[in-house]
């Protein structure tokens, strides 16, 4: 999820460039670059870490007179945040910048590099500028060749790219990442939201999949699969926090909504045809490995909880989870043939962090789940698996947790691979029901328009128990988590089977009870459980396939063929849920009293 920027005209480009990264920097701030073509001449600049570097960096730089410009700030996917590997990319006389991930970029890079292209840096990027020029010298054809190297392009992506064989000339395409155009009479602007270019453009066109062209002279040419198209401009907004929010009330809603888009960048390279690879991993990583210990903290304990089932099931690998503040002071028992990994957000979290370097002390191998390439954690592990979700405003987690959860399902199945302790058809079946996720995270308005309704009978009682079995405990512990953290509201979560050993003592009409009752997994047992609450007068509501014929309030889900199809779409539940009901008491649902994003301390 990185930022893109770019600026056709007479005006100082420089602070427009950096002006608008300014804008984007919270989509990402591994690193940040700029790439100006005045006349004939290029200049470009990249510096690694927050854009003031990039000031600092460009402080002496001026520009002058028509040009072109185009500008990135970087959320780390392929290669670490180094100055080879931020964007702008070179080619021999092009530049290029791009958001998303290409995923036949592999297969791309050994084609170019048997015609003896030399690639600089470790992205997927860097492929873009090399076909493009590789075209151009065939077909002598700037245009042409940019509109080939764009089909033979796979996955998701927002590119701008500039170079010396048309100076004045910016060319874009748009598939899967968002980008739009700014217009102010001849003066052209890029961005890949609103807020960089409100106070510069008044009219706005908003790109759609499969869109490409380019940019010359103040005007702009537009095509797509059918060739050239007319479009149609809109008039800009003017509130730059709610462009940013893009409409949304509030960043946590539009988090909500962002899961289906990015569990498709979670996947993208990653589940294959056939398989799951993450280049991340040399072929040796696992080999000596016979133990999984997971260490993590809140919400990412979670996603660690739901692991170990997955781990023991489908990679027949012993999983235990360790929360971190506790694992630190226990002395536990360490033994090097256990891989060690720890899930962060942030990459920053103090007791996730301690409890990595006791394990490294010890000589086990590491192996950290993280959001924020370089961060501390990610430096500290052997290998690292970024999480691709983008930058997250909301401190109650929504998209980290799902992306989480979805990369560790992938690395039970990537290490069953290796250990052949899974069979092609588990697989098989897996990989089909992984690629259904993101269409089981799509929230539609008949959903969110019932939940909002049914928010305001769960205002008030002695308070909330959420209730799964198996890998649908996790879950009920992250529901439960998400209501307290906005709502601040009691919460518990709870296996259904245990209600019995004590808590059912607090059944009443007044105690809330979420049960999760998927279709794929023990439902007869679950729907036992909560026949129990209902006949102690629990207010029940049911989130399941299957109508339930005792609950109070009933949602129904669409998904039964799969226990992860069910639990990603019932996690969209419980997440809207804690939304419309913190929403309803009035609180501050992006900042909630007493939580900060990032815990860097004990």
């Amino acid at each position: 999820m990185c930022g893109i920027v770019g600026y056709l005209g007479k005006k100082e480009k420089k602070e427009i460039l950096l002006d608008g990264l300014q804008e984007l920097e919270y989509r990402g701030y591994d690193s940040a670059g700029i790439a100006v073509i005045e006349g004939k001449k290029l200049n470009s600049f990249k510096a690694v870490g927050k854009l003031e570097n990039l000031r600092e960096k460009t402080k002496t730089f001026q520009t002058e007179g028509f040009g072109v410009s185009i500008g990135h700030t970087r959320w780390a996917t392929h290669g670490k945040p180094t100055e080879l590997n931020a964007h702008p990319h070179l080619g021999a006389y092009s530049y290029v910048v791009h958001n998303g991930i290409i995923e036949n970029y592999q297969k791309l890079k050994k084609e170019l590099q048997s015609e003896g292209v030399n690639f600089l840096s470790q992205t997927d990027t860097e492929t873009i500028v090399h076909l493009f020029e590789k075209y151009h010298k065939q077909l002598n054809d700037p245009f042409a060749a940019f509109a080939q190297t764009i089909q033979r392009l796979e996955g998701a992506y927002a590119t701008l790219l500039v170079s010396e064989s048309a100076p004045d000339t910016i060319f874009f395409a748009k598939n899967g990442s968002p980008m739009l155009i700014g217009f102010d009479g001849d003066e052209i602007y890029f961005a890949s939201s609103d807020t960089p270019i409100i106070g510069k453009a008044k009219e706005v066109y908003y790109l759609e999949d499969g869109e490409y062209g380019y940019a010359k002279s103040g005007t702009v040419k537009l095509y797509n699969n059918h060739g050239e198209k007319s479009f149609i401009t809109q008039a800009l907004s003017l509130d730059k926090i709610l462009a940013q929010k893009e409409g949304y009330r509030f960043f946590m809603e539009k988090e909500i909504y962002e899961q289906s888009r990015v569990m498709g960048e979670t996947m993208m390279g990653r589940v294959l045809d056939d398989r799951v690879d993450f280049e991340e991993l040399d072929a040796a990583f696992f080999d000596g490995i016979h133990a999984i210990k997971i260490c993590a903290c809140g919400t990412s304990y979670h996603s660690a909880l739901a692991a170990s089932y997955l781990f023991e099931r489908i990679s027949k690998i012993r999983c235990n989870v360790e929360i971190a503040s506790e694992f630190r002071y226990k002395e536990p028992l360490l033994t090097k043939d256990t891989l060690f990994i720890t899930i962060s957000q942030s990459g920053e979290t103090a007791d996730t962090l301690e409890a990595l370097k006791m394990a490294k002390r010890a000589g086990l191998k590491s192996l950290s789940i993280c959001n924020v390439d370089n961060s501390s954690i990610v430096r500290e592990s052997d290998a690292a698996i970024l999480t691709r979700a983008g930058i997250e405003k909301g401190v109650a987690s929504t998209k980290a947790f799902a992306t989480q959860t979805m990369v560790l399902w992938m690395l039970a199945l990537h290490m069953g691979q290796h250990k052949q302790t899974v069979s092609q058809e588990v697989l098989n079946t897996e990989i089909a029901a992984m690629l259904q996720i993101p269409k089981a995270l799509i929230v539609t308005d008949a959903l969110h328009e019932k939940l909002h309704r049914l928010s305001k009978r769960y205002l008030h009682g002695h308070g909330f128990f959420f209730i799964g079995r198996d890998i649908f405990y996790p879950l009920a512990l992250e529901g439960a988590l998400k209501l307290k953290e906005i709502s601040y509201l009691h919460a518990e979560g709870y296996p259904a089977g245990e209600m019995k050993h004590g808590p059912i003592a607090l059944a009443d009409s007044e105690l809330f009870t979420v049960a999760l009752m998927p279709k794929t997994m023990h439902y007869d047992k679950i729907k036992s459980n909560v026949e129990e609450l209902s006949a102690r007068d629990a207010t029940i509501l049911a989130i399941s396939p299957e109508p339930f014929e005792l609950a109070d309030d009933f949602v129904q889900t669409a998904y039964d063929t799969h226990p992860m199809l069910e639990f990603f779409e019932m996690m969209v539940v419980t997440q809207l849920l804690a939304l419309e009901i913190s929403v309803r008491l009035g609180n501050d649902v992006d900042m909630p009293r007493n939580l900060a994003k990032s815990v860097t301390v004990e």
